[in-house]
């Protein structure tokens, strides 16, 4: 083994750590709150599968007879923990399909609107940000505080519906929902970028003026490097690496938003289909989309802890 590798050793132990207890907390959690939900489980399991009008009290107790509703709920929690160990997310209660397979199908999606999301945001928010933090208190340092302050008080939902309203109903320009074409990714994509933008970019302003203020920048001007130059071989690592930092503490609002806009925009990713299993009382499958959006979480840290060594080398494991 390398020393490089040793090094960094201990923070891919605690990561898969933490991913271990991310998946043990969630699928638990998920297992109560869903079966304290009121109205009876296998009637909605039924009528998922059958629809309203085809169920009855017969089809419902078939139902629970078939998937073991009437068993008591450490019974059933303890299986799910035996399964999970085995790395088996078990069979939906709706489609009667494996949660594994289904999941696989949902996942592609929403890591490619999330990556989509992450990589606009950083485009739309540290870049206008720092050109901000060039001149404070001039008319773009005030557009862009202004405009942050608009986004982040605007809550996912509402924006995504304004983005509708202007680019779908109005303009006509793309896609309201679905995944038909590439079009199909700008609004949802957007619309999840727009949050993370809005504070990033006051992130990256606060740290170019805190570059332009410091001893090392004057220093580089004292040498005879342009204010550009300057920027350029000493201030762009230092300004990203509070923005790459603050990308890490905003991954909680980005899973969160994707529930949301995925079912906004009728998005077929992991968000959209753990609202439908919990409009069908179906565990298993919340169960399984709870623990990849969590384990999403840990993933995305990992990358930004390694994104930001690799910016800052005083982050490096020694």
């Amino acid at each position: 083994m390398t020393a490089s590798l040793k090094r960094w050793t201990p923070l891919l132990a605690r990561r898969l750590l933490q991913a271990a207890l991310v998946a043990l907390l969630v699928g638990t959690l998920c297992f109560f709150m869903t079966r304290l939900l009121p109205g009876d489980t296998a009637f909605r399991i039924a009528a998922g599968r059958y629809g309203y009008d085809m169920v009855d009290a017969a089809a419902a107790e078939a139902v629970r007879a078939e998937l073991g509703l009437n068993r008591p709920w450490l019974a059933a929690l303890a299986e799910w923990w035996g399964r999970l160990l085995r790395l088996d997310l078990g069979v939906s209660m709706v489609t009667a399909q494996p949660v594994s397979s289904e999941i696989a199908l949902q996942l592609g999606q929403t890591l490619r609107l999330s990556v989509w999301a992450i990589v606009l945001s950083l485009l739309l928010g540290p870049v206008p940000g720092a050109l901000a933090g060039l001149r404070p208190g001039g008319w773009l340092d005030r557009a862009t505080l202004a405009l942050s302050m608009l986004l982040r008080a605007m809550p996912p939902f509402v924006f995504g519906l304004v983005l509708v309203l202007i680019f779908s109903v109005e303009l006509n320009a793309l896609p309201a929902a679905g995944h038909t074409d590439a079009g199909s990714l700008a609004l949802p994509a957007l619309t999840l970028a727009a949050g993370l933008a809005a504070v990033s970019s006051r992130v990256a302003r606060d740290a170019m003026v805190s570059v332009r203020g410091s001893a090392y920048y004057g220093f580089a001007l004292t040498k005879g490097l342009s204010p550009w130059q300057a920027l350029l071989s000493h201030g762009v690592r230092n300004v990203a690496a509070p923005v790459v930092a603050y990308v890490g503490v905003q991954l909680v609002y980005l899973i969160e938003g994707v529930v949301l806009v995925e079912t906004i925009f009728a998005w077929p990713g992991i968000g959209h289909a753990l609202v439908h299993a919990i409009f069908g009382r179906d565990v298993p499958m919340i169960q399984g989309t709870a623990l990849v959006l969590g384990l999403m979480f840990v993933l995305f840290n990992s990358l930004v802890d390694l994104a930001c060594a690799a910016i800052d080398p005083r982050r490096r494991p020694q």
